[in-house]
């Protein structure tokens, strides 16, 4: 879907001007001005037709994209005052179809937020992450104790190596706990790279874009603390063996290691997700 309302506010670069947006280092703040590139990003997120949860707005250039590829609402969540003003005037240009709310991301409670906001159903997530704290937002998304979640799904932006190691499949480097923790309860797609300079300021890394759907149930029966313990204890020294490793929390390794099925001299960037779940099952028994 299409809409020239966006052609009717000023560009990007007017707009940060006028309101003195200089991009803050201290919020992780890289503003995204390409908006052909954030009509691309509204479209990889579905939007159309959906209510849509923005984190870290800013001037509004991926807000702009949201409404004119036809988000039925926007929610856009920004704990810098001084883009209020801005997101205002995009408000007035979409009547009714944009919410700002004042806030810090990372202690909203979406879903006390949205019930607020009389909203009921799944929502879609869409952000240009700031990059200080992208990775702790994701894993607030994915190790949310409600299952399926409140989101739909998620079009995130992350730095490239960050999105490297989600998508990273067992046996090979960038395999780590973020890939265990998002394909154990979601499918995250690498869609495309964004160039930094696309950016104001441009930052000094590539980003990439990253979309996740939730499992309906988790690929394998895990508890969520279990499994994070087995995959902080295993990557906090992946060049170990995991009877080693796993000493951390258990003071049987190998016999937790033999419970799972998995060799003691196995390495944790060769296991698989389902593997890690019968790590963390077996855990129950062998308390530290």
């Amino acid at each position: 879907m299409s809409d020239d309302t966006t052609d009717t506010l000023p560009p990007l670069r007017d707009v940060i001007a006028a309101h003195g947006l200089s991009a803050k280092k201290s919020l992780g703040q890289n503003f995204l001005l390409d908006l052909n590139l954030t009509r691309r990003i509204a479209r990889a997120a579905d939007c159309e037709g959906s209510i849509v949860y923005e984190v870290g707005p800013g001037p509004g250039g991926l807000t702009r994209a949201l409404l004119a590829e036809g988000a039925a609402h926007v929610i856009a969540v920004e704990r810098d005052e001084r883009c209020i003003a801005a997101l205002a005037d995009i408000a007035l240009a979409y009547p009714g179809r944009l919410t700002v709310v004042s806030g810090d991301a990372m202690t909203v409670d979406e879903a006390l937020r949205f019930q607020e906001l009389g909203i009921t159903g799944p929502v879609r997530i869409a952000a240009n992450l700031p990059y200080n704290i992208g990775t702790a937002l994701l894993i607030k998304w994915l190790t949310a104790e409600q299952w399926p979640p409140f989101w739909q799904s998620l079009t995130l932006m992350f730095q490239r190596e960050v999105a490297e190691r989600i998508v990273a499949a067992p046996g090979t480097e960038h395999f780590g706990r973020l890939s265990v923790l998002a394909q154990w309860r979601a499918v995250p797609r690498l869609l495309f790279d964004v160039s930094r300079t696309a950016f104001v300021p441009p930052p000094k890394i590539t980003s990439s874009i990253v979309r996740f759907d939730p499992l309906a149930q988790p690929v394998a029966e895990a508890e969520l603390a279990a499994l994070e313990a087995v995959t902080a204890a295993a990557f906090g020294q992946r060049r170990k063996m995991l009877r080693q490793s796993l000493k951390r929390i258990t003071a049987q390794p190998e016999a937790l290691l033999e419970t799972a099925g998995i060799a003691p001299t196995e390495r944790p960037e060769r296991l698989s997700v389902v593997q890690f779940a019968a790590l963390a099952r077996a855990l129950r028994q062998f308390p530290a």
